[in-house]
């Protein structure tokens, strides 16, 4: 089943891609601006938060089987129509109905992959199926890039329609739902127990992590839309080197990925705290990258600007592990796939903000260089707010005494009014 879920994210992942990586074409084709573009990256992420929180609850009703079929085959299917004649608008409600599609991939398949493993050994599965993400770019930018430069950007479309169809036909045939079942949040108040979603939506371990996951989602939203424009663009390498290097950040994040999600399974079933294992481990990584960003621009050279670019925006990867981890480790089986949807969402709306706010950066400042840069300056602020905030209120022993605290005084409430 992590095998399936890996490449199940791996295909999520290409589809997110791929516009960045055809960005060339695409507005040379199209005759986009800068604005134009941002808009288009912006798309996929219009109906992405509000799909998640539907499918999410929805999920936590149905199996994750079912679900996760019916995703695939719609990304599959809303590929095909760029292969005819593509306009700005046919291009962007694709986009939009894809994101539509894609929006619950992330939450469902964590929820789905956290009914074979108990809380103390999650955190590798959740690296490995994050990973899928990762390598989704890798493995798919040269294919990609090769079928663009060969064929067209309408066929990279097309290959990716192909493959999720094949995924579809594995996991027809090969899926199945899990059986293990989580501890209550209270104990001693059964398996059913459920926690007011205004508790869990004002939790503060929960809110600090999904503030440091948006911050960390702008870079990753950035990478998708801009990185191979400001690499053929700004840096000035050509569509096929660009292209390759494309997958650059995306091997960083992948090794930072499986790295912090080992470490951090390691000190948890070694008895560390949440707070330490998963808060503090992922937020630090989130502050360095902050650190780190702004020194984009006064690099001396493309290949240190490519580096600082790609050290920066990857470091904090791990947050994207630890995020469901602390989410589940707050909520009743019951609601989990609800709040992994609704954390998911907010986290991600920062890819309807990111690409289209540095597509406007760049079409009004006085060079695209200096777009691209201010942009990577904005970026590195966000994630240094987003680390600090993480740090801080991230303790989620305490706040599970507080929610099971919570649930101990409702239940007898909820007895006499019944």
């Amino acid at each position: 089943m992590t095998a399936l879920l890996f490449l199940f994210m791996l295909i999520n992942f290409a589809d997110k891609v791929v516009v960045g990586l055809a960005g060339p074409p695409i507005r040379e084709e199209l005759l986009l601006s800068d604005r134009d573009f941002g808009l288009v990256g912006s798309s996929f992420f219009f109906l992405f938060a509000i799909s998640a929180v539907v499918v999410g609850f929805i999920t936590n009703r149905v199996q994750t089987r079912q679900t996760l079929l019916v995703m695939s085959i719609m990304w599959s299917l809303v590929q095909f129509p760029m292969l005819g004649t593509v306009s700005f608008e046919m291009l962007i409600a694709c986009r939009i109905v894809l994101g539509a599609g894609e929006g619950p991939a992330g939450p469902v398949a964590t929820h789905a992959i956290y009914k074979w493993f108990p809380d103390s050994l999650r955190g590798l599965p959740t690296a490995v199926i994050a990973q899928g993400s990762a390598f989704g770019v890798i493995i798919a930018v040269p294919a990609l890039n090769w079928i663009i430069r060969t064929y067209s950007w309408h066929w990279a479309f097309g290959a990716l329609g192909i493959a999720g169809l094949l995924w579809s036909a594995l996991w027809l045939v090969f899926g199945r739902e899990g059986t293990l079942v989580d501890p209550p949040v209270a104990e001693g108040s059964g398996t059913g127990d459920r926690v007011p979603y205004r508790y869990l939506l004002t939790c503060p371990s929960i809110i600090a992590a999904c503030l440091a996951g948006f911050a960390s989602y702008w870079g990753l939203a950035l990478g998708l839309t801009w990185f191979t424009s400001y690499l053929v663009n700004g840096l000035g390498f050509s569509q096929e080197v660009g292209g390759n290097l494309t997958a650059v950040p995306w091997v960083f994040g992948a090794c930072v990925l499986l790295v912090g999600g080992s470490i951090s399974q390691r000190l948890k079933s070694g008895g560390t705290s949440s707070r330490r294992c998963r808060g503090i481990l992922a937020c630090a990584t989130v502050v360095l990258g902050g650190c780190v960003l702004p020194f984009v621009g006064s690099m001396p050279s493309p290949e240190l600007k490519l580096a600082c670019l790609v050290f920066g925006s990857a470091i904090g990867s791990t947050i994207y592990v630890v995020l469901p981890m602390i989410v589940s480790e707050l909520t009743p089986q019951s609601q989990r796939a609800g709040m992994l949807a609704i954390t998911t969402s907010f986290v991600t709306l920062a890819g309807v903000l990111a690409p289209w706010v540095m597509g406007s950066i760049i079409q009004s400042a006085a060079t695209p260089m200096a777009g691209y840069e201010k942009g990577y300056v904005i970026l590195g602020g966000l994630l240094l707010a987003g680390g600090i905030v993480g740090l801080l209120f991230i303790r989620p022993e305490a706040d599970r005494k507080r929610l099971a605290a919570r649930v101990a005084v409702a239940l007898p409430l909820h007895a006499a009014r019944a």
